[in-house]
């Protein structure tokens, strides 16, 4: 009976072990070289080449008619405006305390975001770009108006005018706005205007429609995030780490809806509508990779059409939604708005955003004891301002609520292993008589009281919240960067290995504590688990590492408390 519970307790960490491995292996990160070249607009709106200087932006609208959305009266159109010399695309910079945005006029669209707040890299003075358009990269966020008197006519996207081409947010000031212009030529005036806030990731994408022509003007607002399939940056270090890269929405079927690159090529999201379009009220589209979110969040009173789609660009792809028609009375005016978000997994400003935003910090299927886990985890923080100590004192916290259940087990692994030399005395006895050895050794428990199962279900119940807090430290962005005595960063390996190697010396000293398995093959695989998950946990997170070995040290002074305690008292007795 014990044989069969230890293999089982065996296969269980193994597949512990095998899922962590391959979920690891898939965080191998693939950055591409960065050759670039700028295409610029000619004098007609088309693209031509020449030279980009360190990786800049290139003026260029990077699209084709064909990735622009149909409006619902595709059939009516109107001659697009000729661009001119006096008229040619130009990049607008933004910067703020959160960030810095590159804005192409033509057409609009933000075609670069960096992140002040979070380095590319660990000591690097340089930001993490998330967004960004040159020969390497494709990462936009496109919109405009489609329509009868939209902005894009015959699949051509207007150049906005601009009174500047640089701008900061004040010292003091809480907001920011940029206007571009547009005249159409039958009286409409229109400015796209973004708006910026202080301590905010959040864009403000408005239309402000000024008819004054002799009609009613009419159009839809669509917003896109245009990207290839490239790997994103990491913190760098060990095997590099990656969770979920790829599209995801809300549904009312689904509080989060997440798919690959491959489902939108084959057209297999499983969207409510058509395979991969729907139309919802309110609602997102996000592009979700480690750490990082970008999402359109058009107006939530209003239902929307959703499609996720192939670009026609080679290996890009477009996630975009489009509004229902706006119509503006002559001698009237009228705001069309959709927001922006790009930065960090914040779990408390994504709740604040938009209804199951949060949910694209994906902990996997065991969300609901996640969830509960980083808010704990959030709120130590906020008494002792270190991640490594908030974690550590977690461990001792989930350590003292299964206290209890934990003592129940070691109880009776401590029992087991007085009675070890016993089970080796009816081993040698019966030789390979294994019924009857059997039969002896359940006397044997039923005589002293020994349950097999108390030793074994403990470990076997705690695992989920184990694998839960591997997720919740794994998609914890605030990890990220955050030092601990000589760890400089809680979200990459340990750069001198000393967590691993503790980690395996608690694990070979746990193992010691318990009794010896009979079966010769048993024993040899539970003398290199220390070695195997030694060996695992030097790629891991300095985080999660930590936590395993605090666990490990809190684990071995209750088992050997308790073993004291049992062996003290069948001395007295």
């Amino acid at each position: 009976m014990t044989d069969w519970l230890r293999t089982g307790l065996l296969i269980g960490m193994a597949a512990i072990a095998i899922m962590l491995v391959v979920e690891w292996g898939e965080f191998q990160e693939q950055r591409r070289p960065k050759v670039e070249t700028r295409t610029t607009l000619s004098s007609d709106g088309r693209e031509r080449p020449g030279a980009v200087m360190d990786g800049d932006t290139p003026a260029t609208s990077s699209e084709t008619a064909s990735d622009i959305p149909e409006p619902e009266d595709a059939d009516v159109t109107s001659p697009g405006e000729e661009l001119t010399a006096s008229r040619r695309a130009q990049l607008v910079t933004v910067h703020t305390d959160r960030l810095e945005v590159i804005i192409d006029t033509h057409g609009g669209d933000i075609v670069k975001v960096a992140l002040p707040q979070h380095a590319a890299e660990l000591d690097s003075p340089e930001p993490l770009v998330m967004l960004n358009r040159n020969e390497s990269i494709l990462y936009i966020a496109e919109s405009g108006l489609i329509g009868k008197n939209g902005t894009v006519q015959n699949g051509r996207r207007p150049v906005f005018s601009v009174d500047q081409t640089e701008y900061r947010l004040a010292d003091r000031a809480d907001s920011l706005q940029i206007d571009l212009t547009l005249q159409q030529e039958n009286g409409v005036s229109i400015i796209k205007r973004f708006v910026f806030q202080r301590d905010s990731n959040l864009i403000g994408v408005n239309y402000l429609i000024d008819n004054q022509s002799n009609e009613v003007w009419s159009a839809q607002l669509y917003g896109q995030i245009k990207r290839d399939d490239h790997d994103p940056a990491t913190s760098g270090g060990g095997l590099g780490m990656r969770s979920f890269l790829g599209p995801a929405t809300t549904t009312d079927e689904d509080r989060y809806r997440k798919f690959d690159f491959e489902d939108v090529e084959e057209g297999k999201c499983k969207l409510p509508g058509d395979g991969c379009e729907m139309r919802k009220t309110g609602g997102w589209l996000a592009m979700v990779q480690h750490y990082f979110i970008s999402a359109w969040i058009p107006d939530p009173e209003a239902t929307h059409f959703y499609y996720f789609r192939p670009s026609s660009l080679p290996d890009t792809y477009l996630l975009g939604f489009r509004s229902p028609m706006t119509r503006v009375q002559p001698g009237e005016e009228q705001v069309i708005s959709a927001s922006f978000y790009a930065g960090p997994k914040d779990i408390y400003r994504l709740e604040e955003i938009a209804p199951h935003l949060e949910r694209t910090i994906d902990y996997g299927p065991l969300w609901f004891i996640c969830l509960p886990l980083f808010y704990f985890l959030s709120w130590i923080h906020g008494f002792v301002s270190s991640w490594a100590i908030s974690i550590i004192l977690l461990v001792v916290c989930v350590k003292a609520a299964f206290f209890h259940l934990s003592a129940a087990g070691f109880r009776s692994m401590a029992k087991m292993r007085k009675f070890a030399p016993r089970m080796t005395e009816l081993k040698e006895r019966y030789g390979d008589n294994r019924q009857k050895f059997s039969e002896e050794m359940i006397k044997l428990y039923k005589k002293e009281k020994i349950n097999p199962m108390k030793g074994c279900l403990p470990m076997l119940l705690q695992m989920p919240v184990f694998i839960a807090l591997y997720w919740v430290l794994m998609e914890s962005v605030e990890l990220r960067h955050a030092s601990f005595l000589w760890i400089n960063d809680l979200s990459v390996k340990d750069p001198f290995l000393i967590l691993p190697i503790v980690y395996a010396l608690t694990f070979w000293f746990q193992m010691k504590l318990n009794p010896p398995a009979q079966d010769p093959t048993q024993q040899k695989i539970m003398q290199m688990m220390p070695f195997i998950f030694g060996i695992m946990f030097v790629f891991f997170p300095a985080g999660l590492v930590l936590y395993w070995v605090v666990n490990g040290i809190l684990s071995i002074a209750q088992q050997y408390y308790i073993t004291r305690q049992i062996e003290r008292g069948e001395s007295k007795a």
